[in-house]
């Protein structure tokens, strides 16, 4: 289980250096559309890896952005509305759009993060 956290660290690290060193920041803005779609999609992979580790498997088929709402809102409403912001940011807006606005993606990694941590939390305590 721990491996899977560490996974989904891993994904949210590598978001972070796409849009460090390969989306090149100018101003408020990313100049480079494919890697903030990259960034974006690799943390948004993380915050799912780390949920899957907390909230198991679904029982026939796959899971889908309305399962995770689900089982979500059985365990904790904050981490609700934290993961709905996850999916707007970071797989609407920057994995689908590729929106080039730096703070949008800066929210998104933040958001990530703080799910990443709250599943970290909630795994080491149970």
């Amino acid at each position: 289980m721990e491996d899977n956290l560490q996974e989904a660290r891993r994904y949210l690290s590598n978001a972070k250096e796409m849009l460090r060193d390969k989306a090149l920041k100018e101003g408020k803005f990313y100049k480079d559309k494919k890697y903030v779609k990259l960034a974006g999609h690799a943390a948004y992979s993380g915050v799912l890896i780390a949920l899957d580790n907390l909230l198991g498997n679904k029982e026939g088929g796959r899971k889908s952005v309305d399962w995770y709402k689900e089982q979500l809102a059985k365990v904790d409403k904050k981490a609700l509305s934290t993961f709905n912001g996850a999916y707007q940011t970071l797989h609407l807006a920057m994995s689908y759009d590729g929106n080039i606005v730096a703070n949008v993606s800066k929210s998104g990694i933040e958001l990530a993060d703080s799910l990443i941590t709250w599943a970290e939390t909630r795994t080491a305590a149970a």
